[in-house]
């Protein structure tokens, strides 16, 4: 008898050092870029298991498509990814001109193609800063949201909004640039060099950032692909993707720029790839800046599009990946169907993925590494 007591005494003390414990990390923390809960399950500083939860900022954006005009629809847009709207407006509106049949005049692929590569360095300088906080370094987002400021101003004198500027249409941009633009880019052009490099021997060699990124996180290419990641992410796992090279659109094919990959697709490459990404984009605008010539910055379409009945889906490269529009029409002034491949949700589903065996105190550094903005991954 005395036996059998001593030996489940020991069995249960076995059972306690296996009972994992769960931790709710949101919907409401401020480390989870967005209305967004992580459920983690731990091993003590392990995490055994991690199940993301969504939908807390859920909109019904593509069901309110159809009840839309086709240029209401580019204000829903900019509403997506909200810190790359000009992305998110493009897509929508290729996609019609699609449809439709348009040809969009050249001067506005380049307003276009400049102020999207402009939107993407704008992004990423807000990734930048907000990453350096995930790991615990204050200065960074200082620097990055100064740079960022610079773009959002000249944003301004274009669009006339800072963020959500409606300024894409369909069949080219609402007007044409500002008299002193070409000046006013070429002082940008100049301070955003020099503050990208500034970024970069700020926080990329830090011993304390290195510590916190390298090796945490890691994913193959061909793990990445099976989730469908897309974009830096991809990238940072080696796979040597870009929409704008793969199925160039637009005027992309005419410029000379490199795709930044990584090697290991851990938290370091995943946030190297976009610094290395700014320099690209600053290339692709100076490339365009010289190209640029006047002409027409709007073909010539109805005030009220009516794209006759079909379906066409486009992908354009956002600054989280592959973004995808797939739009119906029925022939009326209203789509039938609107469905968004959002780079954010794809990239999202990875987390169970990355995060398995971690620590905890690398959970936070993980989901900043992806980039999510929630605006598009509940939509």
């Amino acid at each position: 008898m005395v036996q059998k007591v001593t030996e489940t005494r020991t069995q249960s003390a076995d059972r306690l050092d296996e009972v994992d414990m769960m931790l709710n990390m949101g919907p409401q923390h401020p480390s989870t870029h967005g209305v967004f809960r992580l459920v983690v399950w731990l091993d003590g500083e392990r995490i055994v298991k991690a199940e993301p939860h969504i939908g807390y900022l859920h909109r019904g954006s593509e069901k309110l498509c159809e009840r839309e005009d086709y240029a209401q629809i580019i204000t829903l847009f900019d509403r997506l990814d909200y810190v790359a709207n000009l992305n998110g407006e493009l897509a929508f509106c290729m996609a019609a001109e699609k449809l439709m049949g348009l040809e969009v005049p050249e001067r506005a692929w380049y307003i276009r193609t400049i102020l999207c590569e402009l939107n993407r360095i704008a992004s990423h300088m807000l990734f930048y800063g907000v990453y350096g906080l995930d790991a615990g370094a204050m200065s960074p987002v200082l620097y990055g949201f100064r740079e960022r400021e610079r773009i959002i101003l000249l944003f301004e004198a274009v669009t006339g909004a800072r963020m959500m500027h409606n300024y894409i249409r369909i069949g080219g941009v609402k007007e044409d640039l500002p008299d002193d633009f070409n000046k006013r880019m070429a002082t940008l052009i100049d301070e955003l060099k020099h503050g990208i490099d500034e970024c970069d021997r700020l926080l990329s060699r830090s011993e304390i950032f290195l510590e916190r990124t390298k090796g945490v996180g890691t994913i193959d290419g061909k793990t990445a692909i099976d989730y469908g990641v897309s974009g830096p992410m991809l990238r940072a796992a080696g796979v040597k993707e870009d929409v704008r090279v793969s199925e160039p659109y637009g005027i992309y094919d005419r410029f000379d720029f490199g795709i930044p990959v990584g090697t290991n697709g851990d938290c370091w490459d995943r946030y190297y790839v976009r610094i290395l990404e700014m320099r690209e984009s600053l290339s692709i605008i100076e490339q365009a800046m010289q190209q640029m010539e006047p002409g027409d910055i709007a073909a010539k379409v109805r005030r009220i599009a009516r794209p006759p009945k079909g379906e066409a889906f486009i992908r354009t490269e956002s600054p989280r990946g592959d973004f995808g529009v797939f739009l119906v029409s029925d022939g009326g002034d209203k789509p039938y169907r609107v469905k968004v491949r959002a780079p954010s949700f794809a990239n999202l589903q990875a987390i169970t993925h990355l995060l398995r065996d971690a620590y905890i105190a690398d959970a936070v550094v993980v989901l900043g590494s992806i980039d999510i903005i929630l605006g598009e991954v509940d939509r």
